[in-house]
């Protein structure tokens, strides 16, 4: 799922930007339809994507990813919260109001990576073909390619690119790139944000993300992820997250992931940890943080502005929860406070 815009705005400033959004689903019962509860499918979520980056949007099914892609192209009211987008909060735009935006700002549901693979330049996916069939030698190969790329309105140029760099950098192209494959959002994303829950709990670049999660559920997302050396995929220690996803009708208290976090201690059952800061873009929010060292920790501080309200902005993390890169080597280490 993609959220997409072609605008020229300048780059200075965000050019979507997502405020402490909710989207809450009242549940009702009896015959005056009394709301007696709520799903808290997203509960204030904030960040920005700027132009012509690609921020990619990961978690489990049920965590509020897709709620929110919808929430932000208006095909959902939101709750609360701000969603501005070129400048202009649009929210709470009527129908009418949204209709020109309808042509900057669009979602696509069907998954048009499941025929292009990400990770291949657009010549060798068009050619594969020919070479399994044995059509040609290696330079005939190339020219028919070459011929191809040019009878669908593309130059011989696009031979070495990415299927996502092509439109991206002509036409400018910001993405909200909504997956569960971590694999593919590792290759088409600038930055990655993990929810889980309907609140974001990590946002960093992408390959910071991989190679170093601070978030333990980061960490367990990103242990399923394959590795294509054998010898280190059989070492790996696979992450298996016991328990279902808790309700979001009634979230934990605290940690919303404490119920299944293999770190979790008595402090991650009581106050709900604010989004922290660690440098490089990357936040996180947890009170035992991974691949943090203890100079690191004193140096850190709240990410005021993507902070949920009701996290405990005063419960910076004191100690860390030891090493771990899941998606590219093992680990051994364990908590240490």
């Amino acid at each position: 799922m993609t959220v997409l815009d072609q605008a020229g705005e300048s780059a200075e400033t965000p050019l979507l930007e997502v405020r402490h959004v909710k989207k809450y689903f009242p549940i009702r019962q009896g015959i005056f339809s009394r709301e007696v509860a709520r799903v808290h499918a997203v509960d204030d979520v904030s960040f920005a994507v700027r132009e012509g980056e690609t921020l990619g949007l990961v978690g489990e099914s049920g965590c509020g990813k897709s709620t929110l892609g919808r929430t932000i192209v208006r095909l959902l009211e939101p709750t609360d919260g701000q969603v501005i987008f070129q400048g202009r909060q649009i929210g709470h735009l009527g129908a009418r109001s949204m209709r020109p935006l309808r042509r900057e700002m669009q979602m696509v549901f069907q998954d048009p990576y499941a025929s292009l693979n990400p990770r291949k330049r657009v010549g060798t996916i068009v050619s594969d073909p020919m070479k399994i069939h044995k059509l040609g030698s290696a330079a005939e190969r190339k020219r028919r390619v070459g011929e191809i790329l040019e009878t669908v309105g593309l130059s011989p140029e696009h031979y070495n690119r990415f299927p996502h760099d092509d439109l991206q950098n002509e036409l400018h192209l910001t993405y909200l790139f909504i997956a569960h494959d971590l694999g593919v959002v590792r290759h088409v994303s600038d930055r990655i944000a993990v929810m889980y829950l309907g609140k974001i709990v990590e946002l960093a670049p992408a390959e910071e993300l991989y190679t170093r999660p601070i978030m333990p559920y980061s960490e367990a997302l990103l242990s399923a992820v394959p590795i294509p050396d054998p010898d280190l995929a059989e070492k790996r220690e696979r992450i298996v997250l016991e328990g279902d996803v808790p309700s979001p009708i009634n979230p934990p208290s605290g940690c919303r992931f404490h119920p299944r976090c293999r770190y979790a201690t008595d402090v991650c059952k009581q106050l709900e940890p604010p989004l922290v800061d660690y440098g490089n873009g990357h936040l996180a929010a947890c009170h035992h943080p991974l691949n943090v060292d203890q100079a690191t920790l004193q140096r850190v501080g709240v990410a005021e502005q993507h902070t949920p309200a009701t996290a405990d902005e005063s419960a910076l993390p004191q100690d860390s929860s030891g090493r771990s890169n899941p998606a590219v080597t093992p680990t051994s280490d364990t908590h240490s406070g």
